[in-house]
């Protein structure tokens, strides 16, 4: 691996293309069930997606309005009319012998998503286009022969294509799971990148810099989680850096990325552009929108991340704290509800329990498919307890975390957990009397007197002993001060 000192000699130049699945209810040119997880291979095809003679593609509104709402999502401009075009291509997975997409006039067009880094900052990345197209079918290879599965012919998507604005992995990485966040909470996909509701395609290229053109550019395909799109480029940067420092050249080719290996590997070279064919499809309509459609279509967007970027602006929360918010829909929209009904106390601190309940894990797909409970009002009212010190922060973290199971009422909860704390200071500053009466306390007095002030600890254990753990602890600390 080339050393960091040679890395900085070379300027690193990525552009993304992403294929987002849509979440219609059939696909994109056929009734066939549009979801195929868990269903048995070739088990939602129609006629239409196997190419069949006399078959003729019934264009889904579902996805047009889809792709609407992406290029809202995106900031991009809607054409008034595109139109679809025949990719000529001849693979097993591709019953028709070609795909239906959008090469000359793609509905999407030109925008920009800024993505926020995880050290501070953003990147921008500008849109160049997104195409609406019919997605191929999957192939399953073995030693000695391979299967075709069917299910996912036609599933309507949009290719994301992305102008080479991004410079470094971390850069990368933030752009795709910020499109990613965009695409879910615009409405436009489920985002599940388990089961390819988003892939990621990343174009890498490295030359001198200050040298005007780009170097040769490897293409990397099917990424399906972010940590992988990281460690990916990072070997990508590094392998053809070595190649040009040993005076070697780049190949233009397609290459896959082994996770195990932790290794870009050949498919294919793409030294000379393939001639595709492209030619109109003469079975399609150009599809045409009025501006006031658009708006209507896009005036169902709810709010987006950098919304909820702007909302949580005054509670302070550390980033990883907001990209756990934002990796599960329901927790956004709690800490929004609590914001505008209990403020931002309550707010900052039910932010902070739901990403330690979830966690932060990159590729963690999880909480966008797992159902939460979060009623509103008891999390308002544990928030309350917590800040009143009636629970300890301990006891608070317990009984969210059973809320979000199901539990109700946090107050009634933590009485019958013996959970409450004791805030009467007359009861307190007798038990406080108490300890500080003891020998065994002698110590610990005179060093908190000779400015050891750790020492309070053990007198503040001693309290909360005898109180069977019901003492405020804060409560008890000031006590001991007062009297010391």
């Amino acid at each position: 691996m080339a050393s960091q000192e040679t890395l900085n000699k070379y300027e690193l130049t990525i552009g993304i293309e992403s294929h987002v699945q849509l979440k219609t209810a059939s696909k994109l040119f056929s009734p066939a069930d549009n979801d195929a997880r868990d269903k048995e291979p070739n088990s939602c095809v129609h006629p239409i997606d196997y190419g069949l003679p006399g078959m003729l593609p019934l264009l889904n509104k579902q996805a047009i309005d889809l792709a609407i709402r992406a290029g809202k999502a995106m900031n991009c401009a809607i054409a008034n009319v595109s139109r679809f075009d025949r990719k000529h291509y001849f693979y097993p997975d591709l019953p028709n012998g070609y795909q239906i997409t959008q090469m000359y006039q793609p509905i999407i067009l030109a925008g920009a998503v800024e993505a926020p880094l995880e050290k501070g900052g953003v990147v921008k990345v500008r849109i160049n286009h997104a195409h609406l197209e019919a997605d191929a079918g999957k192939l399953t290879h073995y030693d000695t022969y391979t299967l075709a599965d069917y299910n996912r012919t036609g599933t309507p998507l949009i290719e994301v294509v992305t102008e080479p604005d991004i410079h470094s992995a971390e850069q990368a990485k933030a752009f795709c799971q910020e499109l990613h966040r965009l695409m879910i909470y615009a409405g436009v996909s489920y985002g599940d990148l388990y089961h390819g509701n988003q892939r990621f395609d990343v174009n890498i290229s490295v030359a001198l810099k200050g040298s005007s053109e780009l170097g040769k550019r490897a293409e990397i395909k099917n990424l399906n989680s972010f940590r992988s799109i990281e460690r990916a480029i990072a070997y990508e940067y590094n392998r053809q850096v070595d190649l040009l420092e040993a005076g070697e050249r780049v190949v233009q080719e397609t290459r896959g990325w082994h996770d195990a290996k932790q290794v870009t590997f050949s498919q294919r070279s793409k030294e000379n552009a393939q001639d595709y064919r492209y030619m109109p499809d003469p079975d399609i309509p150009p599809v045409e929108l009025t501006n006031e459609y658009i708006a209507e279509v896009q005036a169902t967007v709810s709010l987006l991340p950098p919304d909820y970027r702007k909302k949580w602006a005054t509670l302070g929360l550390d980033a990883s704290v907001v990209n756990s918010l934002l990796g599960t829909r329901q927790f956004a929209d709690a800490v929004v509800a609590i914001q505008e009904q209990a403020g931002d106390a309550a707010a900052r601190r039910t932010a902070n329990w739901f990403a330690s309940a979830v966690g932060a894990s990159d590729d963690d797909q999880s909480s966008i498919m797992r159902e939460y409970t979060t009623h509103v009002g008891d999390l308002i009212t544990l928030a309350d307890m917590t800040e009143k010190a009636d629970i300890s922060s301990s006891a608070a973290k317990d009984l969210f975390n059973e809320l979000l199971n199901g539990a109700t009422n946090p107050r009634v909860l933590a009485e019958s957990k013996n959970l409450l704390q004791v805030s009467d200071e007359a009861a307190i500053a007798k038990i406080v009397d108490e300890v500080l009466a003891d020998p065994a306390s002698a110590a610990s007095i005179a060093d908190i007197k000779a400015g050891k002030d750790k020492a309070i600890g053990y007198l503040v254990g001693q309290i909360m002993k005898k109180s069977q753990g019901k003492a405020n602890p804060a409560l008890a600390q000031k006590l001991i001060r007062e009297r010391v």
